[in-house]
């Protein structure tokens, strides 16, 4: 019992270190950023969801589910349903971490681009942006920041 128990926690471990983890804060890649200019319409205030991808949170999900799984069958079944149970205790452990253990400030700021086309960009506080700053948009997409010109 004490082996599949190890072995169970030992694939979640390993899975969940395959994980992508987030560029943010690293160095920038090789390539161009696309930057914009534009002016701020509005800046709404936000909570923020963690964004580890591997926290305490999947570590005991993990081993509940471990535990949960293990009493279901017996022989190969119950084998089975220990893995099953640790990576199904594992993600929910790590959504619930996300979710409720680390939540932020943060912003959705608007931008008027000037062409008719307007920008919504999430991002952590910056409290150096206020409505009608005139700024720049560096990146796109998940990695999009408002930035002061």
């Amino acid at each position: 019992m004490l082996r599949r128990m190890l072995a169970a926690i030992a694939t979640v471990l390993l899975i969940a270190s395959c994980a992508e983890s987030p560029t943010m804060g690293q160095s920038p890649t090789l390539g161009e950023t696309e930057v914009r200019q534009g002016r701020i319409t509005r800046i709404d205030s936000v909570s923020l969801e963690g964004d580890h991808q591997l926290g305490l949170g999947a570590i005991i999900g993990g081993i509940a589910g471990g535990v949960l799984g293990n009493q279901i069958g017996g022989g190969t079944g119950q084998t089975v349903a220990t893995i099953a149970g640790v990576l199904a205790g594992g993600a929910v452990g790590q959504r619930v971490q996300n979710r409720y253990g680390e939540r932020r400030q943060g912003q959705h700021i608007m931008v008027d681009l000037g062409n008719g086309y307007a920008v919504g960009i999430t991002q952590p506080v910056d409290p150096d942006l206020r409505v009608g700053d005139r700024v720049r948009i560096e990146g796109s997409g998940s990695n999009a920041r408002v930035l002061r010109r």
